[in-house]
């Protein structure tokens, strides 16, 4: 890469006012963000904190954790970062012997430095290969799911993370095409999920065809289901009283996840429904913040048109008795 890459113009950071209003980040604070990207709710943040204000960035994407590095250079060693997933995010507070944080948010998005660069493999608007990995250097690639799953497996996938109707056709027609030779491209796939929808539906789609069963294959190779359940049951127990949880999201199967957990968290109670009083004794650890998502304004779906089905959620941890702090 020749020349220095400004991060502020690789990604339009989403919801970024909205975010840091509902955090009030302090002088003093300690934040995590589970998802740094290029930076710009965590340089927002540690701007509006102020002196003395510590930041924990995790990315599992090498490239952006070093775009964002430099773009916090002058946080100096107030802004901790480390290449782990956000699921992992224990083991950056453990390292820095943070107990709590004060504030922590997590973008569920894809970044635009992944959704632009055709290497990655995460768009079919320009070909590349089929790889779809936050982290290059871990695990399966989406051609790996695509040339050796069994068509039940395929199918799961596309229906359950891309929420797709015809995914027992599009997984026949993915299994045909690979009897010819195997599927490594980007474009090469994206035709043949576009071919497996009827010629009526495949010209009334609002969005190409491929776009759910893409969104399946990254949410199966990053394991981000798995990812945001972990978060989503570890987080509570690592912000302080008072502390804030911002969580943005993209599609339903992640804004419902978030919407479930923080009510869970807020009732409390894990007793059966059908049972009449509690015995399980639990008290609340949240109060919902946002009782319907947040969604970003016209003006900045507008001016950034991914930012569109963005929602943002927010619910603040109460102390031990269940009592706001």
């Amino acid at each position: 890469m020749e020349g220095r890459v400004d991060p502020a113009t690789l990604h339009t950071t989403v919801l970024l006012h909205e975010v840091i209003e509902w955090l009030r980040p302090k002088p003093g604070g300690r934040y995590l963000d589970g998802t740094l990207g290029m930076g710009g709710h965590s340089l927002a943040l540690m701007e509006r904190a102020g002196a003395g204000a510590e930041l924990a960035g995790l990315d599992r994407d090498a490239r952006a954790l070093a775009l964002a590095g430099e773009r916090l250079a002058g946080m100096g060693d107030r802004a901790h970062l480390f290449h782990l997933p956000f699921s992992r995010f224990e083991e950056a507070l453990d390292t820095l012997g943070w107990e709590t944080v004060d504030g922590a948010v997590l973008d569920l998005g894809v970044s635009s430095l992944q959704l632009d660069e055709a290497e990655r493999g995460f768009s079919f608007i320009s070909d590349g290969p089929l790889d779809m990995r936050m982290d290059p250097e871990c695990g399966p690639s989406a051609a790996d799911l695509v040339n050796t799953l069994k068509h039940g497996d395929l199918a799961r996938i596309i229906r359950a993370y891309g929420e797709d109707p015809l995914a027992g056709k599009i997984a026949s027609a993915i299994l045909k095409a690979r009897d010819k030779g195997a599927i490594t491209r980007t474009l090469q796939l994206a035709e043949i999920v576009r071919l497996a929808y009827p010629p009526k539906m495949r010209h009334t789609a609002r969005n190409h065809p491929a776009t759910r069963t893409f969104q399946g294959l990254r949410i199966a190779v990053n394991r981000e289901t798995e990812e945001l359940e972990h978060y989503l049951e570890t987080i509570i127990g690592r912000l302080a009283p008072g502390a804030r949880a911002a969580i943005i999201s993209f599609h339903s199967l992640e804004d419902r996840a978030v919407k479930r957990a923080f009510l869970a968290a807020a009732r409390g109670c894990r007793c059966p429904s059908h049972q009449l009083h509690c015995t399980c004794g639990g008290v609340p650890s949240f109060k919902v913040l946002t009782r319907k998502p947040q969604t970003p304004s016209d003006e900045e779906a507008a001016r950034n048109p991914r930012s569109r089905s963005a929602k943002l959620r927010v619910a603040e941890r109460l102390g031990p008795d269940g009592e706001e702090a």
